[in-house]
C-alpha cells in the first residue's frame, strides 16, 4: 500500500493555489496604494486649513433612526463599508480551510501558531508597559492586527525575486490573523446584546445558507437579505463586520461539475475590486485624520497607551510571528521549505506588524469615551506601521538581493546558445557550481540537525 500523500507548509503549491495567490496579490497590491494615498489625504486633510470641512464631513449624519441607523459617515464607513472587507476575508478564510493550506492540520499548524503567537506577544507588550505605566488597559487588542493589504503591497514592490512560498506564508497568516481579530472584535468590543435582533439576524444567515445552498444565485435575492442580515447585527450590539465574515464562509468554494469556477470564487471576483478600491480606502480616509503635532508626536512615545502600541506593532509582531514560526517547526510537525531560511521568515515576520486597518477599528473600539486618547492611539498605529514598513523593507531588500543572484547565476550564458551553463553537462563549471550548491545544502541540513538535536553536534545527515 502506498504510504498517504502528506502535505508540507511552504512546499509547491498546486497550480489553482498558485493561480489564486497571484490573483490576490495582484489586487491586494493595487488596494495596498489606494489605502496608502487614503491615508494620506486624510492626513493632509486633518493638518491643514481644510480640517474644518474634513470634521464636517466625517461627523455629518444620516439614515433612519427608527432602525438605529442614524450614523455619522465615518460610522458607516467603519460599520458598513468595512463589512464588505470582513465579507471578502471570510471567502479567503473558506477557500483556505476547504481547499488550501489550513486544510492540512501538518501544514496549518505552523501559520495558526505563528498568528496566535503574533497576536498574544503584541498584547502582552502592550499590556507590560501600561500596566507598569499606569495607563489604560483597554487597548490591549489595537497591536494585534496585520493589514494583508499594506503588507502585501511592501512585499510585492521590495520582494520582486523573493520564493512565492513567502507570500503563502504571509497571505495564510493574515488569513488567520483576521479570523481572530473578528472574533475579538465580538467578543471583547461587544457591550450590550440585544437578542431579538441578534436572534433575528442569525435566522437571515441560515436563510443565506439556505438560499445557497439551494442553488438560488441571484443578487436581488441576495443583496437585499444580506444588507437586512447586516442591519440586524448593528442593532444587536453585535460589531456589524461579523455579518460579513458570517456570510463569507458560508459560500461554497469546491467546484462542481459543469462550473467553471465556484460560487465563492465568482463572487470574491465580483466584490473584491468593491473592497480593496472603495470600502477600505475610505474607511482609512475616515479613520486616519488624526491631527499630528510636535506635541502628539512626543506623546507616542511618552505616553503609555499608544507607546505600548508601537512597541507591539514593531516588537510584539515579529517576535510573535517568528518565534511561532519557530516552535511549530520546532515541537511539530510542521516544516519549512528546504529552499528557504530562517531570515526570510523573519524578513516577513517583521512585515506583519503594518498593521492598519482593523488596528484603526479596534483603536475606535477600544477608547468610545475618549476621543483624544483614542486620537493618539490611531497616531500610534500610524507611527508603528510606518516603522514596520521600513524595518521589513530593509530586510526584505536583503533577502531579495541574495535570491536575485541566485537567479541570475541559474540564467547565466556565458556560451550565447540559450541553454543557460548550469544545465549543460559538459560543461565543468556546471559540475563544480551542482558540487557547491550539494556541499551547501549539506552544510545547511547538518546545521538543522545541531538544532533539531539540541546542539549535540551530531551529523545525523546520510552517509
Amino acid at each position: 500500500m502506498a504510504a498517504p500523500q502528506t502535505r508540507k507548509f511552504l512546499g509547491r503549491l498546486s497550480l489553482p493555489e498558485r493561480t489564486f495567490i497571484a490573483n490576490a496579490l495582484r489586487a491586494e497590491t493595487v488596494g495596498g496604494v489606494l489605502l496608502l494615498v487614503a491615508a494620506v489625504a486624510a492626513l493632509l486633510f486633518a493638518n491643514t486649513p481644510l480640517k474644518d470641512a474634513y470634521a464636517s464631513l466625517r461627523d455629518f449624519s444620516f439614515g433612519p433612526e427608527s432602525l438605529h441607523l442614524h450614523l455619522s459617515v465615518a460610522s458607516w464607513a467603519k460599520d458598513g463599508l468595512l463589512t464588505v472587507f470582513f465579507f471578502v476575508a471570510g471567502i479567503e478564510l473558506k477557500r483556505e480551510l476547504v481547499a488550501g493550506e489550513l486544510r492540512d492540520p501538518k501544514a496549518a499548524a505552523l501559520p495558526v501558531i505563528a498568528a496566535v503567537c503574533g497576536m498574544a506577544v503584541p498584547a502582552l507588550c502592550y499590556v507590560i508597559v501600561n500596566a507598569s505605566g499606569g495607563g489604560d488597559l483597554s487597548g490591549w487588542a489595537v497591536p494585534t492586527a496585520t493589514d494583508i493589504a499594506f503588507a502585501l503591497a511592501v512585499l510585492a514592490v521590495i520582494g520582486t525575486s523573493l520564493p512565492s512560498a513567502l507570500r503563502a506564508f504571509l497571505l495564510t497568516l493574515a488569513v488567520v490573523d483576521d479570523l481572530f481579530a473578528i472574533l475579538i472584535i465580538a467578543v471583547f468590543f461587544t457591550t450590550a446584546i440585544n437578542f431579538m435582533a441578534l436572534g433575528l439576524s442569525f435566522a437571515g444567515l441560515a436563510v443565506f445558507w439556505l438560499l445557497h445552498r439551494k442553488g438560488i444565485r441571484g443578487w436581488y435575492v441576495h443583496l437585499p437579505l444580506a444588507v437586512v442580515i447586516w442591519a440586524l447585527m448593528h442593532a444587536s450590539g453585535v460589531h456589524a463586520t461579523v455579518a460579513g465574515v458570517a456570510m463569507g464562509l458560508m459560500l461554497r468554494c469546491t467546484v462542481r461539475d459543469g462550473e467553471r469556477h465556484s460560487p465563492a470564487e465568482h463572487i470574491e471576483h465580483l466584490v473584491r475590486p468593491l473592497s480593496a478600491g472603495l470600502a477600505v480606502p475610505l474607511f482609512a480616509f475616515f479613520a486616519a485624520g488624526v491631527t499630528v503635532s510636535g506635541g502628539a508626536l512626543g506623546d507616542v512615545f511618552t505616553r503609555p497607551e499608544p507607546l505600548g502600541v508601537v512597541l507591539g506593532l514593531v516588537l510584539g509582531k515579529t517576535v510573535g510571528v517568528f518565534g511561532g514560526s519557530w516552535l511549530a517547526a520546532r515541537f511539530t510537525r510542521a516544516e519549512l521549505n528546504e529552499d528557504l531560511e530562517w531570515a526570510d521568515v523573519f524578513a516577513v515576520a517583521s512585515l506583519a506588524g503594518i498593521g492598519f486597518t482593523v488596528s484603526l477599528l479596534i483603536g475606535e473600539l477600544a477608547f468610545p469615551e475618549d476621543p483624544a486618547l483614542a486620537d493618539e492611539v490611531k497616531a500610534a498605529v500610524l507611527v508603528g506601521s510606518l516603522i514596520a514598513a521600513v524595518l521589513a523593507a530593509t530586510l526584505l531588500k536583503i533577502r531579495d538581493v541574495k535570491y536575485r543572484r541566485l537567479v541570475a547565476e541559474e540564467e547565466r550564458d556565458d556560451d550565447h546558445d540559450g541553454i543557460p551553463d548550469i544545465y549543460e553537462l559538459d560543461n565543468p563549471e556546471y559540475h563544480l557550481r551542482m558540487a557547491a550548491i550539494l556541499e551547501a545544502k549539506a552544510a545547511e541540513h547538518r546545521r538543522r540537525a545541531e538544532v533539531a538535536g539540541g546542539g549535540s553536534g551530531k551529523d545525523d545527515s546520510p552517509a
